[in-house]
């Protein structure tokens, strides 16, 4: 039986594992002209879940599953959001100074819950694969937070209200907790989930990014992954105008999948303000930026990072004014927090390159990167250490 001790890492070769910690010296997203895709798996219109054919995906139903419970998840940071903020309580600071909230671990349970349990059908649905997340309990418990999160909780879960106790909802906490399980040498399977990538954006209030994300590893390999993102905007042109703001935009939100063989795909989130109709949603294949020069490439770097911290700023200088990117520039697009914001921006051809530069003697969290990693290579593009 798998149980977990440590955390998961990727190897050189794409693999995650588990029982050791993700440290890379260096980390870029490098965009390539796409290559001879992944097989193409024919999508239709449909109104409430992803539609690749069943017999081209070997986990439709994970995927199927991972996208329910993260558009709840997403509903749910949306719902709590103006509330989760009347009070200073709600906020409080892990042990490395980064924010957690009432709802990351709302979140955490809303989706352990829901990788197991189907309500429609009433059965389980994938009680014995492991979850690796972000949190576990103790902070809920050390800061009387229970009775918070499972009143956010129950309000979204597929599972009855009557069903749930509060005992409950700290269990499927702790079922990513990093205590719940024990992992051997051998590439295994489970689920990795980092409930709100980009917490200081989501204490910022409505307008910064940030992703819930979940993805799937079969016996060391990556084979789905789905992040959604609320805050996204929607724009044809992806313009920014001079002062580096999106112009000409609807806050539409997205939600991004990918299957292994099967590509990367979006579709909006919520539906427009001005519509009483609910219409089928139109997922769209995600294709990376197929830019080549690295002057003409449009660039993410990590917040906490400045772009003359990197060795291209020798040969180039940044702007973040679309209109107005001089000889020996590079358009650098506004930062947001959290990586999988900038893996989504990638994958989706917002941005041609996200460029984080690793440092010394910190460990990568793998939550913070697997579903970015799989959204990116299915969208024809690369992640790899420099």
């Amino acid at each position: 039986m798998a149980r977990r001790r440590r955390r998961g890492s990727r190897s050189r070769h794409g693999c995650f594992h588990p029982h050791r910690g993700l440290s890379i010296p260096a980390a870029s997203i490098q965009p390539l002209v796409p290559r001879n895709s992944p097989s193409m798996c024919p999508l239709r219109k449909v109104a409430v879940e992803p539609s690749f054919r069943r017999e081209g995906v070997k986990y439709h139903k994970h995927l199927q599953t991972a996208v329910d419970v993260v558009e709840r998840a997403c509903h749910l940071c949306v719902d709590v959001q103006k509330s989760l903020f009347s009070s200073d309580e709600n906020i409080i600071e892990k042990i490395d100074q980064t924010p957690v909230t009432v709802t990351d671990f709302g979140v955490q349970a809303l989706i352990s819950l829901g990788i197991v349990f189907d309500t429609q059908k009433m059965s389980k649905l994938f009680p014995s694969i492991p979850l690796v997340a972000e949190e576990d309990s103790g902070f809920v418990c050390e800061n009387n937070l229970a009775s918070a999160v499972f009143a956010e909780v129950t309000d979204k879960s597929s599972v009855s209200d009557k069903e749930l106790s509060e005992e409950d909802i700290l269990k499927a906490i702790d079922r990513g907790g990093k205590d719940a399980y024990l992992f051997g040498p051998e590439p295994t399977t489970y689920w990795i989930l980092d409930p709100i990538d980009g917490t200081r954006g989501f204490v910022k209030g409505s307008e910064a990014l940030y992703v819930v994300g979940l993805a799937l590893v079969v016996e060391g390999e990556i084979v789905l992954g789905v992040m959604g993102c609320p805050n996204w905007k929607d724009s044809d042109s992806d313009v920014l105008n001079t002062d580096g703001a999106e112009e000409n935009v609807s806050r539409s939100g997205i939600i991004m999948i990918s299957h292994v063989g099967c590509g990367t795909w979006r579709t909006r989130l919520w539906e427009s303000p001005n519509s009483n109709v609910k219409m089928a949603r139109n997922w769209i294949r995600c294709v990376v930026d197929g830019l080549h020069e690295a002057g003409e490439a449009r660039y993410c770097i990590p917040e906490s990072q400045t772009w003359e911290s990197l060795p291209l700023s020798t040969q180039y200088s940044a702007t973040t004014c679309a209109n107005n990117v001089g000889e020996k520039q590079i358009l650098l697009l506004p930062a947001c927090c959290g990586s999988l914001c900038k893996y989504l921006m990638v994958a989706s051809g917002r941005a041609s390159t996200f460029i984080a530069r690793a440092r010394r003697k910190r460990t990568i969290k793998v939550w913070d990167h697997a579903v970015g990693v799989i959204c990116i290579h299915e969208a024809g593009g690369k992640v790899c250490t420099l």
